[in-house]
């Protein structure tokens, strides 16, 4: 009977830590590590969020990585910088920064997605 009682509460206590392990906490984006090297940088598309912001010098490549399940657009708010079309999960956007500035994008599917590229010298 112990040994019963103890091996349902090792099932008990296994359950417990695999949903609070996997369950999501807090709200809002959080940035998984950018991959990349000095010539090139990644935003992680993760969470239904882009980063606020990111600088990179010019000359860099910008390389959005789509991490969310669902399609997401990497678009320029003038429409003309830059525009991904439709990225798939898993799928990956890139974009040389040649033009020195800051760049407000959107995703066209989900309007609450915004993002700022700050290209510098």
């Amino acid at each position: 009977m112990k040994l019963k009682h103890f091996v349902s509460a090792i099932i008990m206590s296994v359950i417990i830590v695999a949903f609070i392990s996997c369950s999501k906490s807090g709200s809002g984006y959080q940035q998984p590590p950018a991959g990349g090297g000095s010539n090139s940088t990644t935003i992680n598309i993760y969470n239904m969020a882009f980063p606020p912001s990111t600088t990179v010098k010019k000359g860099t490549v910008v390389k959005w990585y789509n991490q969310d399940g669902y399609a997401h657009t990497v678009t320029s708010d003038d429409g003309a910088t830059f525009d991904s079309g439709n990225l798939a999960g898993g799928a990956t956007f890139s974009y040389t920064a040649i033009t020195v500035g800051t760049f407000n994008y959107h995703c066209n599917i989900h309007a609450n997605m915004k993002g700022t590229l700050i290209v510098t010298q």
